[in-house]
């Protein structure tokens, strides 16, 4: 089986990255572009403030004048009002429309979740991948309602404000960017680094958040065998990679931060030096010095927030990175398979191979060519040495994963020219580890047969023994909590059981659904079945001779592929494989009396 393994990102620049979120943001474009219209005219605001200055500078103080004071002193609380007001404006636009946003990516990525194939999620860790449909999500939508608008408005009002500047005095101006060359280039250094820790990080958050998944999923593992320590110890270690990850990220911004704020300072003080000097030999008037220095102060929040609004496009471009790592996997969508359709009934399988896809170049497949017919209404038990590919097997008929080769029919018609839904309408399964979820009784067994109805509930609990339930607090309405663990094991594999009869399918595969029940419930239970099975066509898994008597016949897999085929008492006489797997004993020779006349 394959192991999970998040894969190895593929690198791209931040604004590629950012790109792809388009096709989301298309839909609230408007709203971000009257965000940042409002941010702007907000920003704005703020440097008519220095012009203003200039004017009571050189004007009403100058003068003298008191009473030309007072207008311009309320043009600036205005100003004041204006610039409040339309940045809370700004918030309002966006704040709503963005959280639809974040929600319809988010149904998009589970949606995808669900299509993907079972080999997906075989190399991916659960905390990976939600960590993608959280936090990730939550940077992407705070890119935009903010970061993005203010890379946007602060580029505009840095350029503007530079313009002024160089219309109050062009030599001042030149000595405030004397910076801007060296800053420049070290946020690119700043930006590819930044790039690399905030990935690491994020990567580092999903594999924390798969440690406490499985710590919390298998508490009673944990406890039973006293390893909680060791786990504690595996979290406190990740704890401090990601922590010395956050302590680097921290690092560089601080460092760009010192550079971003330190050099535009310094070049601010040698602007009021110089300007104070023309100011002394009556080359500049006073006022004019104020707008200059009030216009560089306006813009230190647009420098300064540089570094910040950089440090979150990246982590964004790395959110967005993620997002569609998983959604450009391969769904391997439904491809006709070419086949004419033949009348045919039953299953058949006709040279079946199958690998894992991350098996090593040079290991043999799985199933070697497996060919095998189960009649139509026939049950058909499947046993075999662990190991040997009977899930793998069974797992094929419903396309939980795809054949590497040879070819499966549904009553003459080859899977593949079947949609899935339509195919997991025909094929029911019970699994050999009972899954349920955080939901009712009710709503667990009938996730097998979302339309079946109250007669058909009782009767698929019936059929699988599940007289419990009515001894439940709320009967079928019982939640029964994360992972079913509030049932016992053999509680939970009759619900799964139940599951896979509520709907009455037309095929039927079965993987050990009896091994977690005590001998008297099995009994009845077979009984039960019996019933089911002589309406169905089936599939059924089988590891105890208890099991392989509820079939018509029985088919013996070995190295991968059909090695004998035949009643119970035929292969107890002809197959010494199956006299092995039935026994425990090696069996070379013509069957033992004691097996020969087994009815177990």
């Amino acid at each position: 089986m394959a192991t999970n393994q998040t894969p190895v990102p593929v690198h791209r620049s931040t604004v590629r990255s950012l790109l792809r979120l388009w096709p989301y943001a298309r839909e609230v474009r408007w709203r971000i572009v009257g965000s940042v219209a409002a941010a702007l005219i907000a920003s704005g605001s703020v440097l008519v403030v220095p012009l203003v200055l200039r004017g009571i500078v050189d004007g009403p103080i100058a003068d003298h004048d008191l009473r030309a004071l007072w207008p311009l002193a309320g043009l600036l609380l205005l100003l004041g009002l204006v610039e409040a007001g339309l940045f809370g404006v700004r918030r309002v636009i966006v704040a709503r429309p963005l959280a639809r946003v974040e929600r319809a990516m988010r149904g998009d990525l589970y949606a995808k979740l669900q299509r993907l194939p079972v080999s997906f999620h075989d190399r991916w860790p659960s905390g990976q991948l939600l960590s993608r449909a959280t936090s990730d999500m939550f940077t992407m939508r705070l890119f935009l309602a903010f970061p993005l608008v203010f890379l946007i408005v602060n580029s505009l009002v840095f350029l503007t404000g530079t313009v002024l500047m160089f219309t109050l005095d062009w030599r001042l101006g030149l000595i405030t960017l004397l910076p801007a060359a060296p800053l420049m280039v070290l946020t690119r250094h700043f930006e590819s680094r930044y790039a690399e820790l905030a990935r690491r990080s994020q990567d580092q958050n999903g594999d924390l958040a798969t440690v406490i998944e499985e710590s919390i999923l298998g508490i009673r593992i944990l406890k039973a065998f006293g390893r909680h320590r060791t786990m504690a110890e595996r979290f406190k270690r990740q704890t401090r990679e990601l922590r010395g990850t956050e302590l680097a990220k921290a690092d560089q911004l601080a460092n760009l931060w010192a550079v971003i704020v330190g050099l535009p300072e310094f070049a601010l003080g040698c602007a009021l030096a110089v300007g104070a000097i023309r100011v002394a030999n009556d080359e500049l008037t006073t006022g004019t010095l104020v707008a200059f220095l009030s216009t560089a102060l306006a813009l230190r929040w647009p420098v300064e927030s540089l570094g910040w609004l950089l440090a979150y496009a990246n982590e964004a471009a790395t959110a967005t990175d993620r997002f569609f790592e998983v959604m450009d996997e391969p769904e391997h969508p439904d491809q006709p398979s070419g086949h004419p359709v033949r009348a045919e009934q039953g299953i058949r399988f006709s040279g079946v191979r199958f690998r894992y896809p991350d098996a090593p170049a040079d290991s043999p497949d799985l199933l070697r060519g497996v060919d095998l017919h189960i009649r139509s209404g026939e049950t058909m038990a499947l046993v075999g040495a662990t190991g040997s590919g009977k899930t793998t097997l069974t797992a094929l008929l419903p396309r939980l994963y795809e054949a590497t080769g040879g070819r499966i029919t549904l009553d003459g018609t080859d899977i593949r020219d079947i949609t899935r839904p339509q195919l997991r309408e025909l094929v029911s399964v019970a699994f050999e580890e009972p899954t349920l979820f955080s939901a009712t009784v009710r709503e667990n067994v009938l996730m097998g047969a979302p339309d079946a109805t109250a007669e058909q509930l009782t009767a698929a609990l019936e059929t699988a023994q599940a007289g419990f339930v009515e001894r439940l607090p709320a009967g079928v309405e019982t939640q029964v909590g994360e992972q079913g663990l509030s049932l016992s094991g053999g509680q939970r594999q009759r619900l799964a059981l139940a599951r896979a009869v509520v709907g009455e399918p037309d095929f039927l595969v079965l993987d050990d659904p009896l091994s977690a029940l005590d001998v008297h419930t099995e009994a009845l239970v077979e009984q039960a079945l019996r019933q089911v099975l002589g309406g169905t066509t089936a599939l059924v898994v089988a590891h105890r001779p208890s099991t392989v008597l509820l079939a018509d016949r029985v088919a013996v897999l070995d190295q991968g592929r059909i090695a004998a085929v035949g009643t119970h008492q035929e292969l107890l006489k002809s197959s010494p494989v199956y006299r092995e797997l039935m026994s425990g004993e090696a069996a070379t020779g013509p069957a033992a009396p004691a097996l020969e006349g087994s009815t177990a």
